[in-house]
């Protein structure tokens, strides 16, 4: 299995990394998935229902508008 290194920013604009292990290269939206669970379980259950297929990668948008976190970037650790 591959690792692969998602770089972000967090709720306070410092620059971290996180390494997933991923047959495949993840998405962003697999990415932000991934961060919710670490970042902010207790939202991990929460639906997103709402946004979902009305909007493209709705975790994406949940984690920037309302935890301030932003993915910048996914590559193959080396």
């Amino acid at each position: 299995m591959k690792v692969w290194t998602i770089s972000f920013q967090d709720k306070d604009g410092v620059q971290q990394t996180l390494d997933l292990e991923c047959e495949h290269r993840p998405s962003v939206e697999e990415a932000a998935q991934r961060l919710r669970r670490i970042l902010s379980p207790v939202t991990e259950d929460l639906d997103l229902n709402d946004l979902d297929g009305r909007t493209q990668e709705p975790t994406v948008k949940t984690l920037k508008e309302q935890n301030a976190v932003q993915i910048n970037s996914i590559v193959e650790a080396s």
